[in-house]
Order: C-alpha cells, then sequence, then structure tokens
C-alpha cells in the first residue's frame, strides 16, 4: 500500500488542484452567463507567469504573476464577451492560440532557452513535525490545501450569499436581475475576471507546484477538462471537484500504469486515459445536467 495505493492517491490530488482552481474559475464564469472557453490560454498564462515570477523573487511573487495574467487575459475576454458581444466561443479560442503563441515567443527573450524554461524555486511545503510522516498529507503541496479550501468556500458564496444569489441571477434571468437594480454588465465582469484568476492559479498550480518549469504543451488542454468537469457537476463547486478528482485520477493511473510489467501496452494508450474519460463522462451526462438559462447569451441593457 505504501509503494502504491498511497503515492496514486497523493499522485490524484497533486493532480487534481489546477483543475480544481480553472473548474471553480469555469463555475463563476458560466454561473453568471458567460462561456469561458479561454480558460486552457489562461492556464497557460498562469504557468508561464509564475515560472517568471518565481525567477525573479520567489514563487509567492511568481503566484501573484500567475494570478494577474489569468485575470488580464480574463478581462480581455470580458470585454470582447460582454461590451462587444463578440461570440464567446471565438474569443475564448482566440485567447488560447494567442496565449499558447505568447508564451513560447516569451520563453526565448526571458529564459534564451527554446521551448522550455530554466528550473526556478517551487512552492515549498513545510509541514509541523507531527504530520511531516502522515501517509499522503506529506506528499501534497499547498496549492492542494488550497484548493480544498475554495471548493467549500465557492460553495458558500454562490448559494449562501446576497453575492451568490446576484451572480446567479444574472446567469439566469439577467433582464429580471437588471429589474432589480443589479448590475449586469458587473457582475459578469466581477465572474469572469475572477475564471481567469483562478485559471492563472490553476497554471501555477501546474507549474511551480508540480514541476517548477514551464514548458511548450504542458497545459496540454487542461482547461478544457476543467470545463468538462464544470459540465459533470452541473455547475456546482463541490461536483465540479469530484469531477476533477476522478479524471486527474485518470491521469495519476496512467503515469503509474506505465511502468507494469505484467501488461504491457503503448504509452499513447495510456497517456489517452484522462482523455478519454472526459469524453465517456460528457457523453453519459450530456441532457442529465442543466446549464444556467442565460448562459452564453450577450446581454443588452432593457432588452426583453
Amino acid at each position: 500500500m505504501d509503494n502504491t495505493i498511497f503515492p496514486l492517491i497523493a499522485s490524484t490530488l497533486r493532480m487534481a488542484a489546477p483543475l480544481i482552481f480553472t473548474g471553480i474559475g469555469a463555475v463563476f464564469a458560466e454561473r453568471s452567463g458567460v462561456v469561458n472557453i479561454g480558460l486552457d490560454g489562461m492556464m497557460i498564462m498562469g504557468a508561464f507567469f509564475a515560472v517568471f515570477g518565481s525567477k525573479i523573487d520567489g514563487p509567492v511573487t511568481g503566484i501573484l504573476f500567475a494570478m494577474l495574467a489569468g485575470g488580464v487575459m480574463a478581462t480581455i475576454h470580458a470585454f470582447l464577451s460582454i461590451n462587444l458581444r463578440a461570440d464567446q466561443i471565438i474569443s475564448g479560442t482566440a485567447i488560447n492560440l494567442f496565449a499558447t503563441a505568447l508564451a513560447s515567443f516569451l520563453i526565448g527573450p526571458i529564459f534564451k532557452t527554446g521551448g522550455q524554461t530554466d528550473l526556478v524555486k517551487g512552492l515549498s511545503y513545510d509541514l509541523p513535525g507531527f504530520l511531516e510522516k502522515v501517509p499522503i498529507l506529506k506528499d501534497l503541496n499547498w496549492f492542494v490545501i488550497g484548493a480544498f479550501i475554495l471548493v467549500f468556500v465557492a460553495n458558500f458564496v454562490l448559494f449562501k450569499t446576497p453575492l451568490g444569489l446576484r451572480i446567479r441571477a444574472v446567469g439566469e434571468h439577467p433582464s429580471a436581475a437588471d429589474t432589480l437594480g443589479i448590475n449586469v454588465y458587473k457582475m459578469r465582469y466581477l465572474c469572469v475576471i475572477l475564471s481567469g484568476i483562478l485559471a492563472g492559479l490553476g497554471g501555477a498550480a501546474l507549474s511551480i507546484g508540480l514541476t517548477p518549469a514551464y514548458k511548450d504543451g504542458m497545459v496540454a488542454g487542461r482547461g478544457f477538462i476543467a470545463l468538462a468537469a464544470m459540465i459533470f457537476g452541473n455547475w456546482k463547486p463541490v461536483g465540479t471537484m469530484w469531477a476533477c478528482l476522478l479524471f486527474a485520477f485518470g491521469n495519476a493511473f496512467q503515469i503509474q500504469a506505465q511502468g507494469f510489467t505484467m501488461i504491457r501496452l503503448p504509452n499513447e494508450l495510456y497517456s489517452s486515459i484522462p482523455y478519454i474519460l472526459t469524453m465517456l463522462a460528457l457523453a453519459g451526462f450530456v441532457g442529465k445536467t442543466t446549464a444556467p438559462r442565460a448562459d452564453g447569451q450577450p446581454y443588452v441593457k432593457g432588452q426583453r
């Protein structure tokens, strides 16, 4: 168990953290009525700038840089989607393409390398002495702890506070919310920018939280997996968390499975496990989940 089960569980939790941060961000954006397909690009920006900030002044600065980078990209998406009423899918896709190219380009002038940055200082994980020998707990990191705290904070905010009621109102019936004096544009901006900040934090959890470096392709579609987890979780933080754990387990298992000696399969087949799980989950739950009624619909003030 010490050599198999505990490492698998710890690896699942570590790999779930980036998905949870990003998935909770997706919940806030879509609960307010804005589809954020650009989460993958925001994760890329977060992963890169977390490494850049850590290179400058340590991992805490890296986390702040990551959140800022994700927030800036989300602000662009919010402006295009809310003010200009651009197609939200196209806007998010453009952000993904731009972020991928920008991060790849910046590696050269900043790190003087190609395709991958230098290793930087990761976020340390110091536990009190009596906890250092606890199985699983000793193999986690602070991103994992923060991700699970975030789930319950987000659930409380969305379903137990007036702010959460306003967010859900603008995602369900924005014209009625507007009639009651709720600023629909302001609430949507708030939630989309928050989704970018959390996606940036998810990118930081992936780079300085797991391997303290950035390389091209390291996000590997995790922003889309987080979106799938949100749908699987029925646009709720706790449900999204369980879906992220399922997908992260698939990722952790495929890494461990590549070391199996009794059953030898192509590594590419093992690597596809998380994506197969994502497709199966979506195929099995489409029609069984309910999106906010105004999700993806631009709002024009005064429109009924």
